[in-house]
């Protein structure tokens, strides 16, 4: 007797505490897929009643079934908004949640529901019309972005600011015109979902397992009815196809990138060494030992979702990339890593919106940093191009020479005597100083796209008109 509770014992260790039965609980636990695509419920059953309707509709299955089924699955759909539906793992997942409940409701008309189709282009059109519902509500959100950036360069169109590369003052641009950069990116970001929702307009559902149907269906009916385009048109594609996935995880990825990186000038402009703006309390929290911290932690998380997305994006085209034609189980691994990194993205475009309407900018902060580090040298060079006929390279050389003076003399170049630039290079004349304060430096710069107010007003109001 002891042998035998030994052996049982050592049965269970090789299984895992948590797999009393042994592999058939290994097996249900690494098959069932109803902890996360029950979210799935509106999309499945939204499907289901246009199959069925198309079933009915086509001669397939008479009226009175599909009158019943419909009604059963809209009194599903109740319960489950309720919070009065019982999911069960024994079940698998949402497809055969659902359609074991509809028997339980109408009896043997549910059986009927399956006629021409099958769970691979069910769960397919499932999760086609999930990702395309959330792509329409990133692009809502992403238009809300643009919306809150476009108030504020139109708010700092002439607020003047230090422009940087190497994150080393460059040239004076102004605060608007950096706004309005942000607004370049997420407009991109919009523009890439909704070429991606053109790309999977297309309906998957009559694909059947990979090679279509002997019934006598009408996709075109049900794309319709589903608000596609047209149906896909080839059913092995169908079924295997995860590209839609992959596309949305991809423009969250970038869109991701946009926003860490708008993230991280938050977390440099707040710090007090900057001071370029302050966020509230609504979007800061305290340090637990130092009083006097305020701590910029929704930008640090919004950059922080970006490895989650990024990693969701990778995990996908791994679990893609070895599969042959057609469906293969390795293809439920799908539904969390886009269910994460959508949650992610809407979490952080939500909190980067907030944080974008509600920071204040210190524009007395800004106007003194951007003078700083010579930024206006390449006013001077320019002017000397222009005024005293010099070229480019030539006049480069003499501005150099310039900054170099100004800073063994621990002063700006716009506090040069005129008798030291007159020293460097005889064509200088006192008309220089007009170019070397950053107000004139940014009214310089009216080429198309460039920092002036009048240019930066013009792009606000192109925006404005295509948001």
């Amino acid at each position: 007797m002891a042998e035998s509770n030994t052996d049982t014992k050592s049965s269970n260790q090789m299984w895992g505490g948590r797999f009393a039965s042994g592999p058939d609980a290994i097996m249900e636990e690494i098959n069932a897929s109803i902890g996360f695509d029950k979210k799935l419920f509106a999309q499945d059953i939204r499907g289901s009643i246009a199959h069925a309707t198309m079933l009915a509709h086509q001669g397939i299955i008479s009226s009175d079934d599909n009158d019943k089924i419909v009604h059963g699955l809209n009194t599903i759909l109740a319960e489950i908004e309720s919070g009065n539906f019982e999911f069960s793992r024994r079940l698998e997942d949402i497809h055969m949640n659902i359609e074991a409940r509809l028997a339980t409701l109408i009896g043997p008309a549910a059986g009927r529901l399956h006629t021409a189709r099958s769970r691979n282009d069910q769960v397919a059109l499932d999760f086609r019309l999930w990702v395309k519902e959330e792509l329409e509500k990133t692009e809502r959100m992403l238009t809300g972005l643009i919306a809150a950036f476009l108030d504020r360069a139109e708010e700092h169109a002439e607020s003047v600011m230090p422009g940087f590369t190497h994150l080393q003052t460059a040239q004076p641009v102004t605060f608007g015109h950096h706004c309005m950069a942000y607004v370049e990116m997420f407009g991109r970001d919009r523009s890439r979902v909704r070429h991606a929702i053109e790309h999977m307009d297309e309906s998957p559902i009559g694909a059947a397992a990979l090679a279509g149907t002997g019934y006598p269906i009408d996709r075109h009916m049900t794309a319709k009815a589903l608000g596609f385009r047209e149906p896909t048109r080839n059913s092995i594609d169908t079924v295997s196809d995860r590209d839609f996935a992959i596309e949305f995880l991809a423009i969250a990825a970038i869109a991701g990138m946009h926003l860490s990186r708008l993230a991280e000038e938050i977390v440099i402009w707040s710090t007090p060494q900057f001071g370029f703006v302050r966020l509230s309390d609504a979007f800061s929290t305290g340090s637990s030992i130092m009083p006097q911290k305020k701590n910029p932690d929704a930008a640090e998380l919004v950059r922080a979702k970006t490895g989650r997305i990024n990693g969701s994006l990778i995990a996908l085209l791994t679990i893609m990339k070895g599969l042959p034609l057609a469906y293969s189980k390795d293809m439920q691994e799908d539904k969390e890593q886009v269910f994460d990194a959508a949650e992610s993205l809407e979490l952080a475009i939500a909190a980067m919106t907030g944080m974008v309407r509600d920071m204040t900018v210190n524009t007395a902060r800004m106007k003194a940093a951007a003078g700083s580090g010579y930024s206006t040298a390449t006013d001077l060079a320019d002017w000397l191009v222009r005024e005293a006929g010099l070229p480019f390279r030539d006049a480069h050389h003499v501005t150099g020479r310039a900054v170099a003076l100004a800073e063994s003399k621990g002063c700006e170049l716009a506090d040069l005597p005129l008798s030291d630039l007159q020293a460097i290079h005889s064509a200088i004349t006192d008309k220089v100083y007009d170019v070397l304060t950053v107000e004139a430096s940014v009214a310089s710069r009216k080429s198309f796209g460039g920092t002036a107010p009048s240019e930066v007003r013009r792009q606000i109001a192109f925006w404005r008109a295509r948001n």
